[in-house]
This record gives C-alpha cells, structure tokens and sequence, in this order.
C-alpha cells in the first residue's frame, strides 16, 4: 500500500482493507508513537467537517506528525479564484500526503492523478468516505467479531449519504444480507446498489423503520437526512424527522445489535439511546483514530 492513493473504497482490496484493519488493532493498544516525526501531512477540507478533520489530525498529532492545511476554503487562495489544480500542485511541495475533503464528486481522484504524493479521500461530495467506511469495518468486527454473514440495516438518507455508498460497497465481500429503509426519495442509488447484485447478495427495501427491521438485525447504522444536499428547502422539512430512534424501539431487538452512525447527529437518534448499551456510534468515532493511523503509516510506508 506503499505510495497507494485511496480515493475510493474499490481502491484497495479486501486484503488490503482487512491489513489496515490489522494495524489499527495495533495502534489501539498503543496509540502514541513516534513514527511520523519526518512526516507532514496536508489537511485540506474544502468542506466542513469535525470527525474526519480532527480524527485525522489527532491521529497524526499522537503520531508525532505535522500538520499544514485548512478547515475552510475561504481562508485560502481558493477565495481569490485558484484552482484546484493549482492548489493540488502547490501543497504537494509541502508536504508527503495530502488529505482532503471537497463538495465536488470526482474532486478526489483528479487530485490524486495530478499529486505527485499520495491523496487521501475524506468525502467528495455525496459520492464516497472510504476512510469511514474502514473505520466502520473496525467497528462492526470489534462489536460482532466477524464481518461475514451480518444482517447490516441502513436508514435514512441512502441517496446521498457518502458514507452509505462505500460501506455497502466493501459489505459486499462479506456475504452481508442488507436492509435498506429511506423515503422513496432518498433511496439507494442503482449504481450502489448493482454491486449487491452483482454478488448476488439478498437485499430488502421498506420506507419505514419497523418491526420488520430491527429485531433481524445485527448492526443498525443510522443516518442524517442531510439538509445540505437539497435544493428545495421544503422538501427538507417535509422528510427530515421520518426516522427516529428510539429507546422501546430497541425491546426486540437481538443482544449482539449495535447502533452505528457516521455523526453528525441531528434529531434521528433520541439522546436517551445513548444509555444504551447497543450505542455505539462515539466509540466508534474515536475508532476513526486507530483506522486512520494504521492508513497513515502504511500509505508512507512505516508499516
């Protein structure tokens, strides 16, 4: 993986997925090494974030690592009209990995065909979040010990939740069984969802988050509807509180069942659910550090 970009899921194997899983279990015993001292690393989100920025830069921090970037375009030349290119070229003398977050789907892999250094993908739009998904992987074997043969159910926003998109992607080496519930509106997208034909892997759609769902399922991975990708503000507001979890929602649900999300939270999971011994969804935010190390040192060549 040395040198290797990942821009989208598909870019590394299952083997290679499965190494980084490997290495993140290393660094979760002993998060706080020295082996970045060399190293500095571009933060470059062009979009804002808070997880995947900060995990990034505490992952390198506790790495012993640099950081150069930003948190926000308009701090940057980017304002005055330079292009991505251009950004892209300029960086990559600063630095020996860019990460980078942009609200144009493509904006990733173009980065990466024109860096001279390896680029890292946190979110392009609403097409792929390969780093999260690694770190979801992380989650669902630390909490089911094993990634083979799950009932895996996604809510909510399934159209444009990157997140989504490469998580079901990579379940699709690992014989899950999916269960999809979004409005009709948000559903997933035939691209995403030829991949679970493709493997010839059972799927079932509803609209509503039931009986029907949670007592079949071993991970429940919630999502927002994301008020940022519409562009009618009132179609926001007519679907934006369909899905709601809540604690007596849970009563039949199976023992081994985990509660995941890519965070931001808005109002989709009722705060009381945190109690629950089913949350999952902050450690698994605080597993994108461990992930995000392992990724790090073996795309520099450090492991």
């Amino acid at each position: 993986m040395k040198n290797k970009s990942l821009i989208s899921i598909n870019d590394y194997s299952k083997e290679e997925q499965l190494e980084v899983l490997k290495v993140a279990e290393e660094f979760e015993k002993n998060p706080v090494q020295n082996i970045l001292s060399n190293n500095v690393i571009a933060s470059l989100f062009f979009e804002p974030s808070t997880r995947t920025r900060l995990s990034f830069e505490s992952a390198i921090s506790r790495l012993g690592g640099k950081i150069v970037g930003f948190s926000e375009a308009s701090n940057t030349s980017v304002k005055k009209g330079e292009s991505l290119r251009d950004s892209i070229l300029t960086v990559a003398n600063y630095s020996d990995l860019i990460v980078m977050r942009n609200p144009l789907e493509g904006s990733a892999r173009f980065a990466s065909e024109i860096s001279p250094v390896p680029v890292i993908n946190a979110g392009d739009g609403s097409n792929q979040h390969p780093t999260q998904t690694l770190l979801d992987l992380y989650s669902i074997k630390k909490t089911q010990n094993k990634l083979d043969n799950l009932n895996v159910a996604f809510v909510g926003d399934l159209k444009y939740g990157r997140t989504v998109h490469s998580l079901v992607i990579a379940l699709c080496n690992y014989n899950t069984t999916f269960h999809l519930v979004s409005p009709v509106e948000l559903k997933l997208p035939s691209s995403v969802k030829m991949n679970i034909k493709e493997k010839n892997l059972k799927y079932y759609q509803y609209t509503e988050l039931d009986d029907n769902v949670i007592p079949n399922v071993d991970v429940l991975y919630m999502t927002r509807i994301q008020k940022e990708r519409f562009s009618d503000p009132l179609e926001y507001e007519r679907i934006k509180n369909y899905y709601i979890l809540k604690n007596d929602m849970l009563e039949n649900s199976k023992e081994n069942l985990r509660i995941m999300h890519p965070l931001p939270r808005v109002n989709e999971i009722d705060i009381n659910v945190d109690k629950s011994p089913k949350a999952y969804y902050f450690q698994q935010a605080l597993n994108g550090v461990y992930v995000r190390q392992a990724l790090l040192s073996l795309i520099l060549g450090l492991k």
